[in-house]
């Protein structure tokens, strides 16, 4: 580290198995699973046009947290070192030992394998490819200063997983759309993120695209990024043939990236979080509830068409006196 960061011994982290475990969970932030979640859930409806069986469901959700959790842990262990020095993550240190952390990456990595292979060969095949992209960003910000892109690449991989954990295939281009677009969000969010540690990343000689370029810079490309994020998520929708649902969605996901570019223009380091967490939650629920809501409306139109020709059908060209006349 250099002479200018101030280093300081952190406090020791919790002792009791519990206390370590929670503090854990909390160091890599299990919560922001909600990130990858809903998109990953959003390709599996789309590909399944529903729910899939509740094997498939619960092995998609198994290798997720998993995956995510590995990713987290060993981002963790990667930066322990500069992150005991960060003023904005010095606390992580005492939520969990770095032993630890490298020992649930360990865990979670073994339990991502077994999800895989319990949901079909080409998720077993792919699981190499997925765990050297997850642990690999954790390393690239110590020579690259697109680090976030490479971020953007490990969370696109959640759709994509969802789309072959259901279907076995990724020929259809709907995956890659929904890729592409996760690719963006997280590219040009992460960005945003990235923002609160420039001086410090400058100090410790770690690579990033504000400390590099500035902040001006890292928020147009974020917006610039958001804007083909949602184009791209509205050819998803038009390939898809998703209905009125997914459009509404829609709109409220322009709203709430809006909002967040809108709270991101200020120095207020609690507008940023905001700005990062609730809005980007946002952006997942809304994707995820129209897609469902899609489906399940385009479903009952089919079933009301359905019923209205089946009763046509039943009543044409019948005496009026006829049983047929079931109405």
């Amino acid at each position: 580290m250099p002479s200018s960061v101030i280093m300081t011994s952190p406090p020791a982290g919790p002792r009791t198995v519990f206390g370590r475990l929670v503090g854990t969970l909390e160091l890599i932030k299990f919560s922001h699973s909600v990130f990858a979640l809903p998109f990953a859930l959003a390709s599996m409806f789309v590909a399944a046009r529903g729910v899939p069986s509740l094997g498939t469901l619960l092995w998609i959700l198994w290798c997720l947290v998993s995956a995510r959790t590995a990713a987290m842990c060993f981002n963790r262990w990667a930066d322990w070192d500069h992150d005991v020095f960060n003023p904005r993550t010095k606390r992580r240190s005492q939520l969990g030992t770095r032993r630890s952390t490298m020992a649930l990456c360990v865990v979670a990595l073994i339990a991502f394998v077994i999800g895989c292979s319990q949901l079909n060969f080409l998720c077993l095949a792919l699981c190499p490819v997925a765990c050297l992209i997850m642990l690999g960003y954790s390393l690239t910000k110590h020579f690259t200063a697109y680090t976030h892109a490479v971020l953007g690449l490990a969370l696109a991989t959640a759709p994509m997983g969802a789309w072959a954990a259901t279907t076995g295939s990724l020929a259809s281009p709907l995956p890659w759309l929904l890729a592409g677009a996760v690719w963006c969000w997280v590219f040009g969010f992460d960005l945003i993120y990235a923002t609160q540690d420039v001086e410090f990343d400058r100090q410790a000689r770690l690579h990033s695209f504000p400390a590099k370029h500035g902040v001006e810079a890292a928020f147009r490309l974020a917006r610039a990024l958001h804007v083909c994020t949602w184009l791209i998520l509205g050819m998803f929708g038009w390939l898809a043939g998703l209905s009125l649902p997914y459009w509404v969605a829609m709109l409220f996901i322009l709203g709430a990236l809006f909002v967040e570019h809108r709270l991101c223009q200020s120095d207020d380091l609690a507008r940023i979080n905001i700005a990062f967490f609730n809005m980007n939650a946002l952006v997942g629920l809304f994707l995820v509830v129209g897609v469902g809501a899609s489906i399940e409306w385009s479903a009952f139109l089919k079933w009301q068409w359905a019923m209205d020709n089946y009763y046509i059908f039943q009543t044409a060209d019948k005496p009026p006196g006829s049983f047929w006349n079931f109405r």
